[in-house]
């Protein structure tokens, strides 16, 4: 488990590039038949990915990472599959996961397996887990049950519609909010104009970035703007300091997870693209 701190804006001033990587970004998130995970100390939110390919893969940490038994002793979590078909056992409980399947397993589930139908095509689970205070049910979510937003439009190349997995309004939890945005084709832009949600942090997870295709995620305080250059299946922490907006070369998607003070989806601070600099 690998394991990120948080940064004072101040000091996020003078980072360059490779210690802004560093700090902020998350790579190798599929590697074949591992569970990769990543800690942040923002909201302690643990960013994970699951490759299954000859076997099947259990969900664990050590007391030494956690100080728990298990991982989801005092945690939630979220899942979307972004690459081929397989299934998440919970405690005994198969459920199929088709590409873009999600699924919420609240917290006191013991044993959670990841699986492949076919090596040739493994899946990639992509999960976020944050603390948590009660159990909620563990709840399969296909994209064709998730709440559709659609935003943006063609003149200004974001036309886009944002799935709404875990929610207020959907499956219930302690503190998580995830969903899936697809960019229609021909569209680049994502969250511009850009905002803060100051009581919230987020992790943006890119996917379906084709060939040699790169996203320039725009990251920073709004007065003082950086870039990550961010490839397929990359994810970036963003605080809730930060401005959270990318711009491709070519068509992609992402997947959001929010944690901190609260759930609502709208309580975010809108800025005037006059302040941007």
């Amino acid at each position: 488990m690998q394991i990120r701190y948080p940064s004072h804006p101040e000091r996020v001033k003078t980072y360059t590039t490779a210690q802004l990587r560093d700090e902020f970004l998350i790579t190798d998130l599929f590697k074949g038949d591992q569970v990769e995970l990543v800690y942040s100390h923002i909201d302690r939110i643990i960013t994970g990915g699951a490759c299954p390919v000859s076997k099947s893969l259990e969900l664990t940490a050590s007391p030494k990472d956690l100080g728990a038994e298990f991982f989801l002793e005092r945690r939630e979590l979220g899942i979307v599959n972004v690459g081929g078909a397989g299934k998440v056992t919970v405690d005994g409980t198969a459920y199929t996961m088709a590409r873009l399947d999600g699924l919420y397993v609240g917290m006191s589930a013991k044993d959670v397996q990841f699986t492949s139908d076919d090596p040739g095509a493994p899946a990639h689970f992509y999960f976020s887990s944050t603390p948590a205070h009660t159990s909620y049910p563990t709840t399969h979510i296909p994209i064709s049950n998730a709440e559709p937003i659609h935003l943006g439009d063609i003149a200004n190349s974001n036309k886009r519609t944002i799935y709404k997995y875990i929610h207020p309004d959907g499956p219930q939890s302690c503190q998580l909010v995830m969903g899936v945005t697809l960019l229609e084709p021909n569209n680049m832009w994502n969250t511009m104009p850009v905002h803060m949600h100051a009581r919230r942090m987020e992790v943006y997870f890119y996917f379906d970035i084709e060939g040699d295709n790169v996203v320039f995620h725009l990251h920073g305080e709004p007065d003082e703007t950086r870039h990550l250059i961010v490839r397929d299946e990359q994810a970036v922490i963003s605080p809730s300091w930060s401005i959270h907006s990318g711009m491709g070369t070519g068509n992609y998607a992402f997947i959001w997870a929010m944690a901190g003070e609260n759930q609502t989806f709208s309580d975010m601070d809108a800025v005037p693209m006059s302040d941007l600099m």
